[in-house]
């Protein structure tokens, strides 16, 4: 066991000064450090730097290893010219991005103080990554396919890859988890068929949700940009399902929807009643034009991710921090900097149902310290400056263990 000593230590109860956390892999104690060293006598003491704050360890909730290879080749600025750009090189990307590639990127999270992220997989490339990195990784099997003629190939493809997440070794820190791509690439035969997979084995499920116009057109009308995309590519100009449909279809069970960027106010209530959340991916919305999720109205829980390289240009959770910063305006800066740390902490934490997320007894030892650079003046505005001012985490612990 060790006991940790910071200037500020973030709880449920706000930041605490004077105190100490003392764990194993797990968290045992939070006190002031004069009570812990009475209580442990003999216990490693670790000390941080002026100024650190200790938070629990940050999540990204929803990224894509696999297209790590991109940096010019997709079009940005509107959401159809993208997509065509991915079918264009899709191949290419998938080929360049091998696993030194994508444990590069799960570094780079790891440096940002992201200790728990969860991985978006469509071919289940990067699960031999997943198992090395030391973070926690949901690993999230990505069903995808419309065409009902070959639902039980795609569907067999894809318990396949669940199958192998599950039998991960638990070192590897892997939990198996269920995504479904999208309403207009999911049949809703292999839908409700994997919606069922991930309430049977108590899995993580995500879906992509109304991400741009163009998807909301093509689901409510059956018509725009996206009927000579299905034309073009899949011999089709009918959508499969359509936006209650497929709402419905995650009724019994809670869900992580990321994006919903173009859901209206009755289908964002309609999640809410329905217990399930969103995965907000502010920089990955703007730059593919899609529009800007309005978090002040939510009626749930949300958590701020990364989403791929495809649509991004770094995975750094404070890179994503600071663009919610900026494209929430309108919301007073100090409360949206503080409710922005849980939800890469608690909430995300909550969401995925994983025991960590707080720095409370009992929640596993993941820790992000984060140094600022001069004494903080007001308490409340410690959340604004470790957005502001942090480019990487000062130190990382994962089950107790210090990585960086």
């Amino acid at each position: 066991m060790k006991i940790l000593l910071a200037d500020y230590i973030y709880t449920p109860e706000g930041y605490l000064t004077n105190h100490a956390v003392a764990f194993s892999n797990i968290i045992k104690d939070i006190d002031t450090l004069e009570n812990l060293q009475a209580k442990y006598p003999e216990v490693e003491m670790l000390t941080s730097e002026p100024n650190t704050v200790l938070y629990p360890g940050f999540i990204n909730t929803h990224v894509h290893l696999e297209f790590s290879a991109n940096k010019t080749s997709l079009k940005y600025g509107s959401f159809m010219p993208w997509l065509d750009s991915v079918i264009e090189h899709r191949e290419d990307l998938v080929a360049a991005c091998d696993n030194e590639m994508m444990q590069e990127e799960c570094e780079t999270m790891l440096r940002s103080g992201i200790t728990t992220f969860g991985a978006i997989s469509s071919f289940g490339n990067e699960l031999e990554v997943c198992e090395k990195t030391p973070q926690r990784v949901v690993f999230f099997n990505e069903l995808i396919g419309s065409n009902a003629q070959y639902a039980d190939m795609l569907y067999g493809d894809f318990m396949e890859r669940v199958e192998a997440s599950m039998s991960c070794e638990e070192a590897s820190r892997i939990t198996p988890a269920v995504a479904i791509h999208s309403p207009y690439a999911v049949h809703p035969i292999i839908l409700q068929k994997a919606v069922n997979v991930a309430k049977k084995h108590s899995l993580p499920l995500s879906a992509h949700f109304l991400e741009s116009q163009a998807e909301r057109q093509w689901l409510e009308e059956g018509e725009g940009a996206f009927k000579s995309f299905f034309k073009t590519f899949f011999n089709t100009e009918v959508p499969v399902t359509n936006i209650q449909e497929f709402m419905y279809a995650f009724d019994t069970y809670p869900t992580h929807f990321t994006h919903a960027v173009q859901a209206n106010q009755v289908e964002l209530d309609y999640l809410a009643q329905q217990g399930h959340s969103i995965a907000h991916c502010p920089r990955s919305n703007r730059y593919l034009g899609c529009g800007r999720l309005p978090i002040e109205n939510l009626k749930l829980p949300f958590t701020i991710a990364t989403d791929g390289l495809s649509s991004n240009d770094s995975l750094s959770i404070f890179d994503e921090l600071r663009a919610a910063l900026m494209l929430h305006h309108q919301a007073p800066i100090g409360p949206l900097a503080s409710k922005l740390i849980d939800a890469v902490t608690s909430d995300a934490a909550d969401i995925l149902g994983l025991n960590v997320g707080k720095i409370e007894k009992g929640k596993l030892a993941d820790f992000t310290l984060i140094t600022l650079k001069e004494t903080p003046k007001r308490e409340e505005e410690i959340a604004l400056w470790t957005l502001l001012h942090t480019k990487e985490a000062s130190a990382i612990y994962i089950d107790g263990e210090k990585y960086i």
